[in-house]
């Protein structure tokens, strides 16, 4: 508060103003050089709802927030306590001055201040003296400028941006989150108060430091608020038996890696808007952290929630703790890892489309050779002839293996690229190996391809980034053969005590046991989980379904109270048994066996392989030449004729888009091609 002198200093000032002429002190005012008006204040990363995630701090450390909504009460009890005259001063009010000098040579002592919120804030900007003259007819003069050139509300804002409140504190929205640990919309009488007093001595008054201090001068505030009208005497009597603040609350710091990212995309932005929500990522870092220290030293844990309609990207937690010894500074949602057996299904999803299997296709489990590549199973066994179903189910590797070989790894990696995932691959080309987790791929992007499955095959791209969005990845799978995938992982075996069928899931283990996957996605909603150590050596006897699958599916017992269905299958869906399919899809041959070409095997004449078409009709006209009737045509695996004995026939248009044709004949012979339909 100022002095005796200070207040006479500043009386002096005002007389001084009126003894100038009007034009000599309006050219005065107006050759006034303001200071910067617009400081820099944090950088704010805030979620879908406008709750505020993470602040950074500006230069020397400082925590300075742009105000936004900020609770009416509180603006109207600062507004009669510091300066009741505010909207209708030009910015120095001259009966305030006489008062307090009347005040203080009356009693000696200062009992209130003369300063107006606009001196206050001309003092907060330039952060210069006002106890000597030349600074207090400088604060005079700066004040009397930003009237002429800001609104009221400006000023106001201005003065709730710069305001000190303790400690490195700045502003009410810092200083809220600080003692209070919310933001300004709403406030108690008590917390409006203190926030009132704590600017005119933000030091002397802090409530961690100075109680006793920090209680008077918000009683007083109380006090006054009575008196005036501002509160009820009630009211003000029980605000004051609340109990302050005793710490000062470190400033929130949710989803921290990935507001990393969003600064580090767009640094030239003051605030950034992401499609998270506040309290979900509070409750996945907190189950994180958990399950983390639960699973050993050194572990650390990632979360990624998508919601499969919008791509929204609804919790993101990077690791178990972002300050942790447990490198926790590394963002584990983007790291590219082995994924284990997380791509299995992507690559039976691929070989339905291709006419190559179907879930209820027999397939050979047993000894094999790739050149020198002898891939073997998890456990050492082989079990002869499986179901393609119990095949994945199980995440048996050589009857992938097989597929993969048959249809090339570039394939595989071509799909991942539709999909907006990016795969990195040590040894430059692609392998077999990448079926069993021979590729890097980072959770986010492994979250992404799972989404576009759960989409039908094709979905929107994920986005953290509520201003952008909008696109699709291209074609992954058919809708077919996307349901075909979830419904063999909806009947994947749960954890102990989770339901059953409600979630079509994948458990994954890289190779060493390095890293422990659980990825998995209900009617709505998909959430990809990783367990490990962010450094890569080996966490022993960890496997993805001991250790992942329990986090998943209390995962999304975390993200809502009931699983949404699984959606039914496309109408185009082949569901038939084993028996009932077309004699190539009842056992898996290789290329060799199946599909080698004899002089009599039926061959594709039109349309010609790779042929694009333009198609304005409902029907597409197919010709053969050799085989023996009668035949079986399929589009992207699935009948779309059989019986057929003529070697020209037409065929229901497939639908714009790529389409895999094959033509069977009845002992069992093939041709395939590719087109594209327009």
């Amino acid at each position: 508060m100022p002095d005796p002198a200070r207040l006479l200093l500043g009386l002096a000032a005002g007389l001084f103003l009126a003894g100038l002429t009007r034009d000599a002190a309006d050219d005065w005012i107006d050759r006034t050089e303001l200071p910067p008006v617009l400081a820099e204040t944090s950088v704010e990363v805030r979620d879908r709802n406008g709750t505020l995630l993470r602040a950074y701090p500006v230069e020397d450390g400082l925590w300075r927030l742009r105000p936004g909504p900020v609770d009416p009460a509180f603006v109207t009890m600062l507004l009669r306590y510091e300066d009741k005259r505010f909207r209708s001063h030009a910015g120095v009010d001259p009966l305030a001055l006489l008062r307090a000098a009347g005040q203080a040579l009356w009693n000696g002592r200062t009992v209130s201040g003369g300063s107006t919120l606009t001196m206050q804030v001309a003092r907060l900007l330039e952060d210069g003296p006002t106890g000597r003259w030349s600074g207090k007819l400088r604060q005079i003069r700066v004040a009397l400028a930003l009237e002429r050139r800001l609104d009221k509300d400006e000023i106001l804002s201005l003065y709730l941006t710069h305001a000190p409140y303790g400690g490195n504190l700045e502003g009410v929205c810092a200083a809220t989150l600080a003692w209070f640990g919310k933001e300004p919309r709403r406030l108690t009488p008590a917390e409006a108060a203190l926030l009132v007093a704590l600017p005119q001595s933000p030091e002397a008054r802090r409530p961690d430091r100075h109680p006793l201090s920090a209680k008077q001068a918000r009683n007083r505030v109380l006090a006054r608020a009575a008196r005036q009208g501002v509160l009820p005497d009630g009211d003000a009597s029980a605000a004051m038996q609340d109990v302050l603040p005793a710490r000062m609350r470190p400033v929130t710091r949710l989803a921290a890696h990935l507001a990393d990212r969003a600064r580090a995309e767009a640094p030239n932005r003051a605030a950034h808007d992401l499609t998270v929500e506040a309290g979900l990522q509070a409750r996945m870092e907190r189950l994180v952290a958990r399950t983390a220290a639960e699973a050993g030293p050194r572990i650390s844990g990632a979360v990624v929630v998508a919601d499969v309609a919008t791509g929204d990207i609804l919790a993101s937690v990077g690791s178990a703790g972002y300050g942790d010894a447990r490198q926790g500074f590394v963002d584990m949602t983007i790291a590219p890892r082995s994924p284990g057996s997380t791509l299995k299904p992507l690559i039976y999803g691929l070989a339905f489309d291709r006419g190559l299997a179907h879930p209820e296709t027999l397939i050979h489990d047993g000894p094999v050779m790739f050149g020198r590549y002898a891939p073997r199973n998890f456990d050492g066994m082989f079990r002869g002839d499986v179901r393609v179903r119990e095949a994945l189910q199980l995440s048996l590797n050589i009857p992938v293996v097989r597929l993969t070989n048959e249809m090339g790894p570039s394939r595989i990696i071509a799909a991942l690229r539709r999909a907006r995932v990016t795969p990195h691959l040590p040894g430059g080309a692609p392998g077999l190996a990448i079926s069993l987790g021979g590729v890097g791929i980072s959770l986010r992007d492994l979250v992404q391809l799972y989404a576009a499955i759960a989409a039908g095959g094709q979905g929107p791209v994920l986005r953290h980034d509520l201003s952008e969005g909008g696109e699709n990845t291209a074609r992954v799978l058919s809708r077919s053969a996307a349901w075909q995938v979830s419904d063999i992982l909806s009947g994947l075996a749960p954890p102990p005590g989770a339901p059953s069928h409600v979630l079509a899931y994948k458990t994954g283990t890289s190779y060493g046991h390095r890293d422990a996957w659980a990825i998995g996605h209900d009617g709505r909603h998909v959430i990809g989980v990783w367990l490990g150590r962010a450094d890569g050596t080996p966490v022993p006897g960890a496997f993805g379904a001991d250790l992942a699958a329990p986090l998943l599916f209390e995962a999304f017992g975390v993200l809502k109270p009931a699983f949404d269905p699984l959606p039914p299958p496309p109408p185009e869906t082949l569901t038939v048994e084993a028996a009932d399919l077309p004699p190539p899809l009842q056992r898996f041959r290789p290329r060799s066996a199946a599909f080698q070409r004899d002089p009599g095997a039926p061959q594709l004449l039109f349309p010609p392989d790779g042929a694009l078409l333009a198609m304005d009709g409902s029907a597409l006209t197919i010709k053969l030449r050799g085989g023996a009737g009668p035949y079986s045509l399929l589009a992207d695996g699935r009948p779309l004729a059989t019986g057929i004995r003529q070697r020209e026939f037409e065929i229901p248009n497939p639908g714009r888009g790529y389409a895999s044709l094959v033509v069977i004949d009845a002992k069992g012979r093939s041709d395939r091609i590719s087109v594209q339909i327009e």
